[in-house]
């Protein structure tokens, strides 16, 4: 199986944390140079120095930038101007969990323009360089909501949603450039954004978060969270060579929650 990226140059948004940390490090040991970005400069600096290089030359680099301002885009359009970039992991945070009965407009614009719009602004900044090789990777971790929507997070069910359309739309769009666009789709992970949920759930209906956390376990059929390596394998997958003929798909990861086909 080729899993082989050297001479790739990837892309990793959110990397400063949890799994676009893990993939960061997943695409390194398999031979890209990678950049990592995210909003805090001195974590993604450090982050660069120590990613791994098993190959002669490898070279990682950093860029600290928050997508949701408009002057994002142009920085990564400087980036991939000068290093054209194949694969693009698009990663962010999730919205604030909570009803979607009780969201305002606002709430799903802020999500609309951070999840997707500062997607497609990514996408359009490194699709150059991508259509000139005649080789790309886009790879949009998402959430298991797009199949089954998860109570507590209406929102981010909502956008996550959307963007799923825009990936698929892609996928139709790119395919003959030699582009693949696919979803990566996180079940429950030990991340940050798992202990925002917790948390909220928690509260919602005045249970401790062991409670909680057993509870969403017993809906996971082997039992536990993932880890973000986890997640990052399958997004490592999709970014290689091997994945070539793999476009326009969903991939849940998620220990085999998700009930739906």
């Amino acid at each position: 199986m080729d899993l082989d990226l050297s001479g790739r140059h990837a892309l990793v948004c959110g990397a400063s944390q949890g799994i676009g940390r893990a993939a960061a490090i997943e695409l390194a040991l398999l031979g890209a140079d990678v950049t990592v970005l995210a909003r805090r400069a001195d974590v993604v600096r450090a982050l660069a120095a120590e990613l791994p290089r098993p190959r002669e030359h490898q070279s990682h680099a950093w860029m600290a930038a928050d997508l949701t301002e408009p002057g994002a885009a142009a920085q990564v359009r400087a980036l991939a101007t000068q290093r054209p970039v194949q694969v693009l992991v698009n990663n962010s945070g999730g919205p604030p969990p909570g009803t979607a009965a009780d969201a305002g407009a606002e709430d799903f614009l802020a999500a609309f323009r951070q999840h997707l719009l500062g997607g497609h602004a990514l996408l359009q900044a490194v699709l150059p360089g991508m259509k000139a090789a005649h080789w790309g990777r886009v790879v949009n971790v998402i959430s298991t909501s797009v199949k089954e929507p998860i109570p507590g997070i209406g929102v981010s069910n909502t956008i996550r949603g959307a963007v799923a359309s825009w990936a698929k739309t892609l996928a139709h769009e790119l395919g003959p450039h030699g582009i693949t666009v696919n979803n990566v789709l996180p079940g429950s992970t030990e991340t940050p954004r798992i202990a925002q949920i917790v948390a909220a759930r928690a509260r919602a209906g005045g249970r401790n978060e062991d409670m909680v956390r057993a509870e969403m376990r017993s809906h996971i059929p082997v039992g536990r969270f993932a880890h973000p390596s986890e997640v990052a394998a399958a997004i490592a997958f999709l970014a290689s060579p091997a994945a070539a003929y793999v476009n326009g798909i969903n991939l849940p990861v998620d220990g085999g929650r998700t009930q739906s086909l």
